[in-house]
């Protein structure tokens, strides 16, 4: 064998014979993976959930009407308003340094901090056994809770708007002083203009 050859055998990449699959493929089959996984995880959790954060609403309850407002109240404001927060802070913290780490973090916390308002919404709109073994708990052992829940996620989402525009017009007057302030600066900087000469006579 010639030199050329041993050397074109060399310069030969390893694995240049190796066929795998290209990028697509491998995306949609990992895609495919995940949807059939969230839905399995859907109906084992449809199946018991609604049951279970039913119980837990009651026993908060003990069966009060008071109290199943109050609660039901607490539960809609605060996971209603305090993902809305989380996931504003995500979009905000766009394109900073670790900024993928902070808006993933702020997004997993959203939905765990949303997940008992979920969850009482899985008992209202749920048409499986165990949404209506939810409701009939929840109409004897916390009593006004769902209602409440409603009323507290529209507080809440109310709450944030309101926030919402004041943070913008605090952020909007800023800007505005601090172009006037630069403005100011460049006027003090730029040198005298020498007066016009008057017109002779």
């Amino acid at each position: 064998m010639t030199n050329g050859n041993w050397a074109g055998s060399y310069d030969r990449p390893v694995d240049a014979g190796r066929k795998g699959w290209p990028g697509w493929a491998k995306k949609t089959v990992a895609g495919v993976v995940l949807l059939l996984v969230l839905v399995i995880a859907y109906f084992v959790l449809a199946a018991f959930l609604p049951r279970w954060w039913a119980q837990q609403a009651g026993s908060l309850s003990s069966g009060s009407f008071s109290r199943g407002i109050a609660w039901g109240l607490l539960y809609g404001l605060l996971c209603t308003l305090l993902p809305l927060l989380l996931i504003q802070l995500a979009w905000r913290v766009r394109g900073r340094k670790y900024s993928r780490a902070a808006q993933i973090a702020s997004v997993v916390l959203a939905v765990v901090l949303a997940l008992p308002n979920l969850m009482t919404l899985t008992v209202v709109l749920g048409n499986s056994a165990a949404a209506h073994a939810g409701e009939r708990i929840l109409d004897v052992d916390a009593p006004g809770f769902r209602g409440a829940s409603l009323v507290g996620a529209i507080i809440g989402a109310i709450t944030f708007g309101v926030l919402f525009w004041l943070g913008a017009a605090y952020r909007r007057r800023g800007r505005e002083l601090a172009k006037m302030r630069d403005s100011a600066r460049a006027a003090d900087q730029a040198p005298d203009q020498p007066a016009a000469p008057s017109p002779e006579g």
